[in-house]
């Protein structure tokens, strides 16, 4: 029995496998995620809204599917968007139709968008009770729930919805600062460190909120839709610094908002473990607030919508698995090329790697990696430039994770989802940003491949870490294939080593 989980027709499409054990269509036992990738791997189109064909083929490795699961309910979606002003959309969204014109004509269950995300989350998790939070841009009509789970069971205890949304503001404010909305804003996030938060803080926060007070509603409404953006919002601030304070501000109330819900659902839910859920949980900078009010925080590494390519089917059985890790994708065949590595790092300070499974989520963490060394100044500036990005912009460390309270003061985790305050700044420039903070990987003792280098790294130089982001340039998607690490090092002159051999 073979169950496709699929998010697509929208934005980062996505296409996740599960196996079912021998007891076949009802039981409960035995349900194995095998596999999980994003289209624009294997179409080379950043972001790809729409299912490819390559990675369809691919994933029928395992068989043909018995059954879909769709992330969302597309008619409700249809009337949302009839709503908003985009008009009657009912063809474009036809899955069934969608789906046949990729060659897909298994039977189609459907999931609804926030269950989705909750269900990838709580069912992934360790914890056999959460309470746990979604925060993003929309789904059919929620834009924020709050759900308390337990022994695989779920239920809604909030929900709020359109237009009132955190995720579409936060996606504004992206645009007004002159990035790409649904893609950028983490570049807004990073902005942020440049610019002065309290010189437009309440500007935003009065401009654009309908907010009571914090912890006495997870409420937040918006005096705006804005599904088209903002840019008529004060258009006389146009300079660069402006942007960077509009960044600042727009990253502190979101941080005001997130905590205010934080406070509000560790008040009205018995658990004290927390999933974070959304595409607004890759808000690395803002997760740490979580460990305020909860003492356990689980973030499953992909928690927008292409994560919901495997929420869909955890929604529609309502049953927990065996966290696989998230290295679920295309395969490159071969023994990581730890000695290959080591041997170039120490050589010339730079290189890549694309071996094994690729990584499910937007951040490489040691598979489809750009490596280098992290002491000294000139490493961020070179880097940068490879992959075609502002200079400002800084790198995350990948560190052994028994030494990371040596380096780091605050949260860690195996995902990159919190930053943590860098304790030696100087001696790592490339991997701290300009307000101390880094977003850290701290790599336990799990025998994979980027384990085994940080193991002869340190061996080799006594330092326990290096700078690991993904291997692409700005636009474009990571790197899939052989064929893709081949034509990085022929166009950027970097080494991109993919086995031992």
């Amino acid at each position: 029995m073979i169950t496709w989980g699929i998010s697509a027709n929208s934005h980062d499409a996505a296409l996740a496998v599960f196996k079912h054990g021998i007891k076949g269509l009802t039981s409960k036992k035995d349900l194995k995620l095998v596999f999980a990738s994003h289209s624009e791997r294997f179409s080379g189109i950043k972001n790809d809204a729409h299912l490819d064909e390559t990675l369809i083929n691919y994933a029928r490795q395992w068989g043909e599917p018995n059954e879909v699961v769709w992330y969302e309910k597309s008619f409700r979606k249809t009337l949302r968007q009839l709503r908003a002003g985009q008009g009657w959309n009912y063809n474009e969204n036809n899955i069934k139709k969608y789906l046949r014109g990729y060659g897909i004509s298994a039977p189609i269950k459907y999931s609804s968008h926030h269950h989705s995300h909750a269900a990838a989350g709580y069912y992934t998790s360790k914890f056999t009770n959460a309470t746990v939070i979604c925060i993003d841009s929309i789904g059919e009509f929620e834009t924020l729930s709050v759900w308390d789970a337990s022994n695989d069971s779920m239920k809604r205890v909030y929900s709020q919805g359109y237009p009132h949304s955190i995720g579409l503001w936060y996606s504004a404010m992206t645009q007004r600062i002159g990035l790409k909305p649904n893609e950028d804003e983490y570049i807004l996030m990073g902005m942020a460190a440049y610019g002065n938060p309290k010189r437009l803080f309440l500007d935003i926060l009065n401009d654009f909120i309908n907010k009571d007070g914090i912890g006495y509603s997870p409420k937040t409404g918006m005096k705006h839709n804005l599904h088209q953006g903002c840019m008529w919002w004060r258009p006389e601030l146009t300079s660069e610094q402006d942007m960077y304070d509009i960044a600042a501000a727009t990253q502190k109330v979101y941080e005001y908002l997130l905590e205010n819900i934080l406070i509000w659902a560790s008040k009205n839910t018995p658990s004290r473990n927390l999933v974070l859920m959304g595409g607004c949980a890759l808000n690395c900078s803002a997760n740490a607030l979580a460990y305020k009010y909860f003492n356990n925080v689980w973030i499953m590494p992909n928690p927008g919508d292409a994560g919901s390519a495997i929420g869909s089917v955890l929604a529609h059985y309502k049953q927990k698995i065996k966290w696989p890790g998230p290295y679920l994708g295309y395969n490159i065949e071969g023994e990581y090329p730890v000695e290959k590595i080591l041997a170039e790092l120490r050589k010339t300070g730079i290189c890549g790697v694309a071996s094994g499974r690729a990584e499910f989520g937007p951040r490489a963490l040691g598979n489809r990696s750009l490596l280098a060394d992290p002491r000294g100044g000139a490493i961020k500036d070179q880097v940068n430039d490879i992959k075609q990005r502002q200079r400002f912009r800084p790198f995350a460390p990948v560190v052994l994770a028994e030494h990371a309270s040596n380096y780091f003061d605050g949260h860690t985790g195996p995902y990159m989802q919190f930053t943590s305050y860098c304790k030696q700044p100087d001696q790592f420039p490339a991997i701290t940003h300009v307000d101390g903070t880094s977003r850290v990987q701290a790599v336990e003792q799990d025998g994979s491949g980027i384990r085994k280098l940080l193991e002869a790294w340190y061996a080799a130089t006594g330092c326990p870490m290096l700078l690991n982001t993904s291997l692409n340039i700005k636009g474009k998607p990571m790197v899939n294939n052989k064929h893709d690490a081949q034509m990085f090092e022929q166009e950027y002159g970097v080494l991109v080593f993919t086995d031992s051999v």
